[in-house]
């Protein structure tokens, strides 16, 4: 199925400028990991934005905290929406509890029970769907609207976007210049905002987009030419990357400014997540690992050259990383 998306784009590099003095203080600032024995492997210099120890254990809450903030102080009684397998589900919850405002979060009922119980532990309402049978957005838009409450998308949303990029801003301003970025994509919300702040700072920086191969609606858009969607839910191990077409908002920016799509199997994530646990001692998510693992795998040419990657999140439980890693889902 061909969808139609707007041209104009959604954001610039001074809305990723001005995110990130409004999450001044309030995000982590999460660290820069390198190791000489991958640089020595693969050839390359790489370093790991580990965002897994962000608050919420993910980049989203960047973006729902420059989202939920910004919202008009009449609106904020009337709380916020949002739909998510998980990450932004957790970071709004959290940024909707910082900023005073009711919050209500509609998830996939099979969603990873770490995630369902850090929602609701952040005070949030939490409403179950099944992911194979109902759409999670007009859920989310039926709820929003009979309650008078603010929409907050988990990727199509300008100012989740900009809060996003801050992410590869601070990779930037604490590494300097890099040849290649390395990001993991699934509705391309850190894909869009991260390609936004680095071609804004290096214009020349090579930004290369990384979702599973068992859901590549984007590396089939960018052959395409144009958003494609997938005719069914994908199923990987990655769940917060099952998306089924690229976002109306982050497909533009995207296909303006990130150089390629690859995709990485089930199999490569997992062998992502092996070696950031026994050689750098993190504990990563399927979906946090996908853009390490393509440059594990030799998905993408890194031979010689300065390498950012994100490292996504890290929002797995002990039994679900012990299933993931002796192959099940």
């Amino acid at each position: 199925m061909e969808l139609v998306a707007t041209e104009e784009l959604a954001i610039n590099f001074e809305d990723v400028r001005a995110a990130h003095h409004r999450l001044a203080g309030v995000i982590h600032q999460t660290p820069v990991l390198t190791s000489r024995a991958l640089d020595e492997w693969i050839g390359a210099r790489v370093f790991l934005k580990a965002e897994s120890f962000q608050r919420t254990g993910s980049f989203k809450f960047r973006g729902a905290y420059n989202a939920v903030s910004q919202l008009p102080r009449e609106l904020r009684s009337g709380g916020v929406v949002a739909f998510s397998s998980g990450n932004h589900a957790q970071a709004v919850a959290l940024a909707a509890r910082l900023l005073d405002v009711p919050a209500a979060i509609v998830m996939p009922e099979d969603a990873p029970p770490t995630k369902l119980a850090a929602t609701s532990g952040y005070g949030a309402e939490v409403i179950t769907y099944d992911r194979y049978q109902a759409n999670r957005a007009e859920i989310a838009a039926a709820i929003a609207t009979d309650r008078g409450a603010t929409l907050i998308p988990p990727y199509d949303h300008p100012h989740v976007i900009a809060g996003n990029g801050t992410t590869a801003l601070d990779l930037l301003d604490e590494v300097g210049e890099l040849d290649q970025l390395v990001v993991c994509l699934g509705g391309g919300g850190l894909l869009a905002g991260s390609a936004t702040a680095a071609r804004g700072l290096y214009p020349t920086i090579d930004v290369i987009g990384i979702e599973p191969a068992a859901g590549d609606d984007w590396a089939r858009s960018y052959a395409a030419g144009k958003r494609v969607a997938l005719t069914e839910v994908p199923v990987t191990i990655a769940d917060g990357q099952q998306t089924q077409a690229p976002g109306l908002l982050t497909w533009p920016i995207a296909r303006r400014l990130v150089g390629s799509i690859a995709v990485v199997t089930d199999d490569e994530i997992r062998a992502a997540m092996a070696f950031l646990f026994e050689r750098l001692k993190i504990v990563v998510e399927p979906s946090g690992a996908s853009s390490f693992a393509a440059v594990l795998a030799g998905k993408v040419d890194v031979a010689g050259k300065r390498v950012g990657v994100t490292i996504s999140g890290g929002n797995i439980g002990l039994d679900q990383f012990m299933r993931v890693m002796r192959g099940g889902q």
